[in-house]
């Protein structure tokens, strides 16, 4: 036998895409070659796997005068990283008739070591889960992945920890020194843990801001984007680092959604995301770092905060082409990426949470201490914050600073969990008027302007209300929008079963201060 296949995966963006393995074996000189749009690290394969299987017992592929081709089909696919390795070892060795197996509905995922050893790699999720889909029935990857793989059913998961390993699994009689019959782990399937931990910071830890306290609640509860404002160390960070654990938890589609996007951008450090991710990112991260891009796309922070927190704090410190690429995401929900060698569309439904001082030196405004930036300096801090930016921020919250009485007194505000019990309610109230009207979104802030009139009406006075208000502030169509849904989600808290009067004039007062506005 001169010829053989199996099958192997690779993640393209935050899809699986199944690879075939062909390998060729044909008699001349020694050629070794890989074809099939291979990069890098796929190129150096061929010194990797002729080590490995040197190392594990059999005739290197270098060492005979044969020409060795070895194609990743599709063709057209561009092949990327190490995945690729265990695969074509065995096709190989089969196609060299040195060990004996089916390899039909088998999917092979692995680096592999000069010394025959499997490394972990990336993206394992998307690539079990597609692998299921397609009717393959078992999957064997490293140790170190297969409680990540294991988290998708209808599909058998195989540890190993070596190339011998796999070897004397699939056939016993290939290697003659060692046990007879041997068999590679089951991986069981995994669960998700019930326990999450302690959070670092409660609500009640922080003293005052009580208007900050009441925005994050009503930003928890709809989905809504948050900005807060005020002089430093007034306890705006804090306050944002609270905000994820008042979320409601993740449910296991969520968890495995968002286990995916860590997977396949090598950021996963457990085998499943079971918390809400809470990304904050430095103000001095670039463009394709926030958004996501490279010459291949690779995602970026808004998609690591997909169904989380993206807080920025300092955020007009950001570059501008940075703030301004926010904008598709706050308003669709997913950020496109396009570049020369391929574009993609990578998910970005996160709440986000600005901090902001009122000016460079953060006195602006102040009673205590005078402002001490020039006129220009202060118009361009102003202007890193678009007209188009601050109408996707639902509510902009001034936090002041604490009087020195407040903060030595005793705290006797809400504790998250209290408050985490008002946002599940409301919560399920939306769900309940979704369901109902058979409409597939989760929150008030991602109903559009058609399930806003049937599922938010607002009476004859409250209308009145809404429309001088939007005149004399001046309010955008979006703008408009958002006030609507934002009083809809108070209301929820409220137990309301209508928008009413006091619920938009509380969503009113959240519209961007013309201090934080150029």
């Amino acid at each position: 036998m001169s010829f053989a296949k199996t099958y192997s995966a690779q993640t393209h963006f935050l899809k699986a895409k199944i690879v075939t393995t062909e390998v060729d074996l044909s008699k001349g000189l020694h050629a070794f070659s890989i074809v099939g749009l291979p990069d890098k690290a796929v190129e150096e394969a061929k010194d990797r796997i002729s080590a490995a299987i040197k190392n594990t017992g059999f005739d290197s592929p270098k060492s005979q005068n044969q020409k060795v081709v070895i194609a990743l089909a599709p063709a057209g696919l561009k092949k990327e990283g190490s995945a690729f390795d265990l695969s074509m070892a065995l096709a190989y060795l089969l196609a060299k008739e040195k060990i004996g197996f089916n390899p039909d509905k088998k999917i092979f995922l692995g680096e592999l070591s000069l010394q025959g050893d499997l490394r972990p790699i990336t993206g394992v999720l998307p690539l079990a889960e597609e692998a299921a889909k397609r009717g393959f029935q078992e999957l064997f990857v490293p140790t170190e992945n297969a409680r990540e793989a294991a988290l998708i059913g209808n599909i058998k998961i195989f540890a190993a920890n070596n190339l011998e390993g796999v070897i004397r699994h699939l056939d016993p009689k290939a290697i003659l020194d060692g046990p007879k019959k041997f068999s590679l782990p089951l991986q069981p399937r995994t669960k998700p843990e019930e326990n999450y931990g302690e959070s670092a910071i409660d609500l009640s830890d922080i003293k005052g801001q009580q208007s900050g306290k009441r925005g994050l609640e009503i930003a928890a509860a709809g989905g809504h984007n948050i900005a807060l404002w005020g002089p430093p160390g007034t306890g705006k960070t804090m306050l944002a680092r609270a905000l994820a654990d008042i979320l409601p938890p993740l449910s296991f589609e969520e968890m495995l959604e968002a286990t995916a996007i860590y997977s396949v951008a090598g950021a996963l450090e457990n085998s499943l995301v079971t918390r809400r991710p809470f990304r904050s990112p430095h103000h001095t991260s670039s463009y394709v770092s926030l958004v996501g891009g490279g010459t291949f796309p690779k995602p970026g922070e808004v998609t690591l905060a997909h169904r989380g927190v993206l807080f920025l704090d300092e955020f007009p410190e950001f570059e501008r082409r940075v703030i301004e690429a926010l904008r598709q995401p706050l308003e669709d929900r997913i950020v496109s990426v396009s570049r020369a060698r391929g574009s993609a569309t990578f998910p970005a439904d996160f709440i986000l949470i600005a901090a902001m001082n009122p000016c460079p030196c953060g006195n602006y405004g102040s009673k205590e201490k005078p402002c001490t930036c020039l006129p220009t300096s202060l118009i361009h801090y102003r202007k890193k914050v678009s007209g188009p930016i601050a109408d996707r921020i639902d509510m902009w919250i001034e936090v002041p600073r604490v009087s020195a009485k407040i903060l030595s007194g005793k705290n006797e505000s809400e504790t998250s969990a209290e408050i985490k019990k008002k946002i599940l309610a409301a919560r399920q109230r939306q769900k309940t008027r979704f369901d109902k009207a058979k409409i597939k979104i989760q929150t008030n802030s991602q109903m559009n302007s058609r399930q806003l009139e049937k599922l938010a009406p607002i009476g004859e006075r409250e209308r009145a209300v809404l429309n001088a208000a939007a005149e004399r502030l001046g309010l955008s169509a979006r703008a408009y929008h958002r006030v609507i849904k934002l009083a809809r989600t108070i209301a929820d808290l409220a137990n309301a079963e209508q928008i009413e009067e006091n619920h938009l004039m509380e969503a009113l007062q959240y519209r961007p201060k013309e201090i934080m506005t150029n």
